[in-house]
């Protein structure tokens, strides 16, 4: 969430976000209901202090012995009037809020202006595309053949996008979280967390899913919860509606969870094997910071996760996103694609983002600073990373002539393999 005095400074700036980011708030209808604000608490507050004053000469006139029948009466109707007011301003500030929610993050400068991702731009590319000496087969051709996955029972189970991993295949993505955790803990130094995978509605809010991906999760409704699309939702609001110390900065945590996703919006792109699903697993990183530390954390971030593609030894390239193909909530965002060769394209494995205090704000998440002075801390995240399509892209990296996979020796240990 923007601060409002921020908003009001800057409103050509936020106006220029919200059209580069190809979104709709009512910017205008935002300013109209925060000057009414303003002008309902100008009037409640002179009224306030009114009434202070004149209590404060009742209390004069009573030890005096003064009559008091005149200021009671105007006590009895100020007192009406501050309760019509604060009346008014509670709805006031609900609409306001509601409209605040439904501003995005302000991109930072150096993030590359585009209405959609073809505007992105590539800025590293790391090792180089594997060469065979025959045609590659594609993930699905692998996994029929090597009993990796079974689709027709998963969807006959849940339905399609929710992937049913047999024998080997539950191995080795099993393999891979584990893998991927111990190497974040081991070598990055994070904090390991096993979070929950629902959460309620302030929770979701607070990251920014909510509002306006509402029809893009699962959600229980019943009780109003949703099911989580990825772990920085229950990870970033650990500290929701708390104050830590600068000393305590900076924290940095790593949770596997199951992620959830409807996709409603993704009609008639690749939805083939394992590339886009509504069940999937990740192992996500989170960072809280404070403010002049977070963009050399983002790029650590991107640094951690590029780690675990290097470890399998994995082409991949690291792509700076547009304006128009960011989140509502990131202010930047790196992703991180790589090669598959048998499926012939590059595949997003990794997002990598920093919000500044956007979802601190939204969250409630600060932190005193060596001054003591409060103020809200930035967040970050990133996936270290999603297993589907770095599955996809071990299986047919290392495919071998005859159809069979033989896989990276990093995974040895986590399958069970000695040598």
């Amino acid at each position: 969430m923007l601060d409002i005095k921020f908003i009001r400074n800057n409103i050509e700036l936020v106006r220029q976000a919200i059209s580069n980011k190809n979104e709709k708030a009512d910017l205008d209808k935002l300013l109209e209901i925060d000057e009414q604000r303003r002008q309902l608490q100008f009037e409640f507050d002179y009224l306030k202090a009114h009434q202070n004053s004149v209590s404060a000469l009742i209390a004069q006139k009573k030890k005096t012995g003064e009559n008091i029948e005149n200021e009671l009466k105007a006590m009895t109707k100020t007192a009406e009037e501050i309760k019509a007011l604060s009346a008014q301003l509670s709805i006031v500030n609900g609409e306001l809020e509601k409209l605040l929610l439904t501003i995005p993050n302000i991109p930072q400068e150096d993030v590359p202006v585009g209405k959609d991702e073809s505007a992105n731009k590539i800025i590293k590319i790391w090792g180089e595309p594997k060469q065979f000496s025959f045609t590659p087969k594609d993930h699905l051709e692998l996994a029929i053949q090597n009993k990796l996955l079974d689709l027709p029972r998963g969807a006959k189970i849940s339905g399609s996008g929710f992937p049913l991993y047999t024998g080997e295949g539950a191995r080795i993505e099993r393999a891979l979280i584990n893998f991927m955790l111990e190497f974040h803990l081991q070598k990055h130094n994070y904090t390991e967390l096993m979070a929950p995978v629902i959460v309620n509605r302030k929770t979701m809010t607070g990251t920014g899913q909510l509002p306006k991906l509402e029809e893009d999760m699962y959600r229980i409704e019943k009780d109003d919860l949703f099911l989580i699309p990825t772990a920085e939702v229950p990870v970033t609001n650990i500290f929701a509606d708390e104050v830590l110390s600068y000393k305590d900065l900076p924290q940095k945590f790593v949770a596997y969870t199951p992620c959830f996703r409807r996709e409603a919006g993704s009609y008639g792109k690749e939805t083939k094997g394992l590339q886009r699903l509504h069940q999937f697993n990740k192992v996500e990183l989170v960072h809280f910071t404070e403010p002049e530390k977070s963009a050399e954390a983002l790029e650590q971030i991107l640094s951690d996760a590029e780690d675990i593609l290097q470890a399998f030894n994995l082409h991949y390239r690291v792509v700076a996103l547009c304006t128009g193909d960011l989140s509502f909530a990131s202010q930047k965002t790196y992703d991180l694609e790589v090669w598959a060769p048998g499926t012939g394209k590059y595949l997003e494995v990794s997002s990598v983002s920093t919000f500044g205090e956007f979802q601190a704000r939204r969250a409630n998440i600060r932190y005193k600073d060596k001054t003591g002075k409060v103020k809200h801390l930035h967040t970050l995240n990133g996936s270290g990373v999603a297993t589907p399509r770095l599955l996809i892209a071990i299986w047919e990296t290392y495919q071998q002539e005859d159809g069979t996979i033989k896989l990276p020796a990093v995974l040895d240990p986590f399958l069970g393999i000695t040598i």
